[in-house]
């Protein structure tokens, strides 16, 4: 698991590798709140977030927080708590991982190591079952 740092939305505190749940596997979701595949993957991730109840997820984006914000409240993000939401103001994932494109969803087991990634539009359970 690459040593992130992230702003939160909606309260801009800094959220961290080091802040995440010790023992949980991890998603990494990479997206721009106006790429119409990062919409519909998002709505997929909240209507089968019961496949995702064991897993913590970061959903990250380098784009202005207002952005996000709105984007954060549309899709209603608060009601999972199992969804931290933030900006990427270094765009550290994106160049770590080399996303040339939206969405990417990264997959780490319980104990931090990678599993698979993936580009684009994937079905949910397609991801959950990597878990």
């Amino acid at each position: 698991m690459p040593p992130f740092r992230i702003i939160t939305v909606p309260d801009s505190t800094v959220f961290t590798k080091d802040d995440l749940k010790k023992k949980k596997p991890t998603i990494i979701f990479i997206f721009s709140p106006d790429c119409e595949h990062c919409q519909h993957a998002t709505k997929e991730l909240t209507s089968h977030i019961g496949l995702f109840k064991k897993a913590q997820i970061v959903m990250s984006s380098p784009i202005e927080f207002s952005y996000l914000k709105k984007f954060y409240e549309e899709y209603k993000i608060a009601d999972h708590s199992n969804i931290t939401m933030g900006r990427d103001p270094t765009y550290y994932f994106g160049t770590f991982y080399h996303v040339r494109g939206f969405p990417r969803i990264f997959v780490y087991d319980k104990k931090g190591d990678f599993i698979k990634g993936f580009e684009g539009s994937v079905p949910m359970e397609t991801i959950a079952d990597v878990l």
